[in-house]
């Protein structure tokens, strides 16, 4: 019988074969590898294609020029990186097959029904058998699309046994907003003069231009980009926008202000330094904000939170909490996940010392605007009229009969040009382009297209009335999400600091099972629909990221793949829940799958003939090698390194909510220690306002 390795091979043999990869994947890997030519743009087109015809084993007649031509290249300037993560792909892959195939009988036996011969057929049914194998959350979706939003509805159905007896009633009293702003150097550093700030700001901006780079995100902010194109001051005056509404429709005290808290996280350390003076600076240069109270937080302000809060209290209530894992977990700078945890743990520490009235969370992104009237005319409700639904913070039973406590809330997006059909038009819709490359054998739009329509887009009052019977989300965005401060103290719920894609999904995560008599979820609140400006606003962002964005979504299978191994209960429940679109990530092969995925991807830019996507190739295997070796390199143990990161992260957000515990004691008990405390959290908190009347 042969072994999973010469499975896989004589698979990807085949596949590679001028006729069928012409056929599925829509290009030809063996006209790639041109050893011959020996500039740089083509050393690294013939690694990527010395990869794929090494990977399909010996018995492809070019094995072992492609092997030799990839050990030779391992000390090129340029490319020996690259030849170094392709080598190490194909020692991974092997062994993650075995292993795979021994820990998992169900795909074991996936795995030995390959055979060549299932790609000698039609081009759709040959890629369903590849989907299989290498994404198996996508196999069948196409051609049972109805049927299969259906069966995702129903097993997200939960039946409510009590509605939130108390639930928001004053919005604007009640919850305290959140988002991210993310800031970069400036496009045009040489030009730092001409820029409009003051200059002492100007003078810190040159000595952070000169730093190394050290987080990278999807769209940052460049300093002395022009207002109108500003993602902060357009998502803020947006939401100010609409909290005007609010008080013309008369569900808020015309003398009221919105209470919102941002964090900053910066690319380059110095940045920290005159981010909240730059914001406030901006924010100066045009109308002001009439109607919230906007506190920003940057790394700086978080270290003074842990300094002169957090660790002094700790040490007088002897909760145990390590200085140094505190400052790691704790702040708003690195990964995605690290911030947007922060964003809602800042409610808990709001509520306790800041404004006891806060009862809960909920956070936007700045691109994203509330379409007020729209939302009033097609849902029949305002913005925080949706967030007073008694659903949020309901208790009941899933559809596997899990009792769940949906202390989270869910909203939706619709994009900008879409809102003209319906409010409820679907952000993200079944893929209708040409299957090619790597999209062969992984489509994460093709799920996250049925999930969208299947949870997000569902609507209350025929079948599911939404008072007995209501929707629980899994697929949630980053922005539209709330939490109640009660769910998240009992709860505790976090996204580790590694997590650099979907940080609002890896969130439910970290809790999924830990508390069987209410597992905390998300209720799903039809109407609450945000408007989503990004691409009509951040276009040229968007595209100037989208490489880093690819990459970052192959380095989601890696995260979540050994992430969901290293929680404390089963994979397959958490796959089980999670399933079709945020499962999909985790994968029983993710080494596999991303190595794969990368080559064909590659081959796909090289294949497309232009400059311009040849430039793309090389681009982009030089940062998938450098971003995507670091996170194998550490991944690839002998145990898996997260189970000690998961328990680290779940000490750290234990002592900060034991913390709040005690200090809330404390004051209902007019300890002067925790008056003293609650005295300098509000100081922080004023020192953090930006706030312009």
């Amino acid at each position: 019988m042969s072994s999973p390795t010469n499975k896989f091979e004589s698979l990807i043999l085949k596949l590679s074969s001028t006729e069928i990869a012409k056929r599925i994947l829509k290009i030809d890997l063996r006209e790639q590898f041109r050893p011959g030519e020996t500039d740089e743009t083509s050393i690294g087109r013939n690694l990527n294609a010395a990869f794929l015809i090494a990977i399909s084993g010996k018995e492809n007649p070019q094995y072992d020029e492609a092997l030799s031509y990839i050990n030779d290249n391992k000390s090129h300037t340029m490319w020996g990186g690259g030849a170094e993560f392709y080598l190490n792909g194909l020692s991974f892959i092997p062994t993650e097959l075995e292993q795979a195939a021994s820990d998992d009988a169900s795909f074991g036996k996936t795995l030995e029904v390959i055979s060549p011969d299932m790609l000698d057929t039609s081009e759709m049914v040959a890629i369903e058998r590849l989907r299989e194998i290498f994404f198996p959350e996508g196999h069948g979706v196409c051609d049972m699309w109805d049927s299969k939003v259906t069966e995702l509805r129903d097993r997200r159905m939960v039946t409510i046994t009590k509605l939130n007896p108390e639930p928001i009633q004053e919005p604007a009293k009640e919850l305290l907003f959140t988002s991210n702003i993310l800031i970069t150097t400036p496009l045009e550093p040489e030009n730092i003069d001409a820029i409009d700030l003051p200059s002492s700001l100007r003078e810190s901006l040159k000595e952070a231009v000169s730093e190394d780079q050290s987080f990278w995100y999807d769209h940052p902010i460049p300093v002395g980009i022009s207002p109108e194109s500003n993602e902060a001051l357009y998502g803020l005056r947006g939401l100010d926008d609409a909290v005007g509404f609010e008080k013309e429709r008369g569900n808020i005290g015309r003398d009221e202000r919105l209470a919102c808290v941002l964090s900053v996280s910066v690319t380059h350390e110095k940045l920290q330094d005159i981010a909240r003076e730059y914001l406030k600076e901006e924010l100066m240069k045009g109308p002001a904000l009439k109607h919230l109270d906007v506190h920003v937080f940057t790394e700086a302000d978080t270290s003074r939170l842990i300094d002169q809060i957090l660790l002094p209290a700790t040490k007088k209530y002897g909760i145990k909490a390590d200085a140094g894992e505190v400052r790691e977990i704790v702040g708003v700078d690195g990964e995605y996940g690290r911030h947007y945890t922060f964003l809602k743990a800042v409610s808990a520490f709001w509520h306790v010392l800041v404004e006891p009235r806060v009862k809960g969370t909920f956070k936007i992104d700045l691109d994203q605007i509330f379409p007020q009237e729209v939302l009033v005319s097609q849902s029949g409700a305002s913005a925080l009229e949706h967030l007073k639904s008694p659903l949020w913070g309901a208790e009941g039973t899933d559809s596997r009969g899990v009792n769940v406590e949906l202390g989270m809330i869910a909203g939706s997006l619709v994009n900008e040009k879409d809102i003209s059909k319906s409010l409820f038009y679907p952000d993200v819709c079944k893929p209708t382009h040409e299957i090619r490359a790597d999209l062969s054998v992984f489509i994460s739009g093709l799920p996250q297209a049925l999930s969208t329509e299947a949870e997000m887009m569902t609507r209350y009052g025929g079948e599911i009335d939404g008072k007995n019977e209501c929707i629980q989300r899994v697929h949630v965005t980053g922005g539209t999400n709330g939490i109640l401060v009660d769910s998240l103290r009992r709860h505790r719920p976090f996204t580790p600091v590694f997590i650099g894609r979907a940080e609002d999904q890896a969130y439910l995560m970290s809790v999924m099972f830990a508390k069987p008599e209410g597992n905390l979820r998300y209720v799903h609140k039809d109407g609450l629909i945000m408007r989503h400006d990004k691409e009509a606003f951040a276009g040229e962002a968007m595209r100037a990221a989208s490489l880093g964005k690819l990459i970052g979504d192959y380095t989601r299978v890696l995260w979540f793949s050994y992430y969901a191994r290293a929680l404390p209960w089963p994979v397959a429940d958490t796959k089980a829940l999670l399933d079709p679109f945020t499962g999909c990530f985790i994968s029983h092969i993710p080494f596999t799958v991303v190595f794969l995925r990368m080559a064909l991807k590659a081959a796909s830019f090289f294949a497309a003939g232009s400059d311009e996507k040849t430039e793309e190739g090389v681009k982009f295997l030089r940062m998938g090698a450098r971003r995507l070796g670091r996170v194998i390199s550490y991944l690839n143990a002998d145990t898996n390194p997260l189970v000690e990161e998961y328990e680290k992260e779940r000490r750290v957000w234990n002592a900060y909510y034991d913390t709040l515990d005690r200090l809330e004691e404390g004051l209902k008990n007019a300890e002067p220690f925790a008056i003293s405390i609650r005295e300098k959290a509000r100081a922080l908190a004023a020192d953090c306002s930006v706030s312009l009347s």
